[in-house]
């Protein structure tokens, strides 16, 4: 699964977690998302395809009904739709090109949502709201929802407001937190090889279901700080140009020199 995902982009927040924890994450998710329809909203980490991988094969015998993976990163859909195709899990694991400045497809309902957005280190979490606004309206708010953000670290003020400030906009959608597990993931950051995620769960209220519209995100404000100080999202989608093949060696790597030409 890991290589199976692309080469992280750092300018757009895309920090892998590591194998471990990966394993640790891929079976608390099947357990928590057993039977369900669940949406990803960006998935760099690639948990969705360890998820679908490990219940299809019998490694652990819960997990979602479905997967819809949503992505601006064309490399990292292509990757998961060409996984689900070759180990046969196309009508458990699909995912779609999608930004999360745009409207979700109203239309479309799900259980339950995961999402592993930017941190907010320089924007207070506002783009940590905006994927979580965009999952609930996945679920209609009315379901529950996973957050991977960084666990509250006392030497980065930053961690325990961008907290703070999710918690809030959370209860202000008629969403509780259901369960925090501090601590828990480790991930390839050269800067802070120390900081660690935590999973913030939560839960819609009782009678919180609405019907939905969904609108783009266009708010010099929130979007200030996007992906970083002084980073906007000016990017729409990563497109690919060439495939991913882990396995088998791309053709910009090497020349092939033959014997006609010695």
């Amino acid at each position: 699964m890991i290589q199976n995902r692309p080469r992280p982009l750092r300018e757009f927040d895309q920090i892998y977690m590591k194998a471990a924890d990966m394993v640790f994450q891929s079976e608390l998710v099947s357990r928590w998302a057993d039977g369900s329809k669940l949406a990803f909203l960006g998935d760099g980490d690639s948990i969705s395809v360890s998820v679908a991988y490990l219940k299809a094969r019998g490694i652990v015998d819960r997990g979602p009904a479905t997967i819809t993976v949503f992505d601006f990163d064309e490399r990292m859909v292509g990757a998961i739709n060409r996984f689900a195709d070759r180990e046969g899990l196309q009508e458990i694991l699909y995912a779609v090109l999608y930004n999360c400045l745009d409207p979700v497809p109203v239309t479309l309902k799900f259980d339950r949502f995961y999402t592993n957005p930017p941190w907010g280190a320089s924007n207070g979490g506002e783009s940590v709201k905006v994927f979580v606004e965009r999952g609930m309206e996945l679920v209609h708010f009315d379901g529950e929802g996973l957050v991977v953000i960084a666990d509250r670290d006392d030497d980065l003020p930053w961690t325990a407001d961008v907290l703070a400030n999710v918690q809030e906009f959370a209860s202000s959608k008629g969403f509780y937190v259901s369960c925090l597990m501090p601590g828990l993931h480790s991930y390839h950051l050269d800067d802070n090889p120390e900081l660690r995620s935590c999973n913030l769960m939560l839960r819609s209220r009782p009678g919180n279901g609405r019907e939905v519209t969904s609108h783009a995100v266009r708010d010099p404000d929130r979007l200030r700080n996007f992906y970083g100080e002084g980073v906007a999202p000016a990017v729409r989608y990563i497109r690919e140009r060439h495939r991913v093949d882990y396995g088998k060696a791309l053709d910009i790597e090497y020349q092939l020199e033959l014997w006609a030409e010695a």
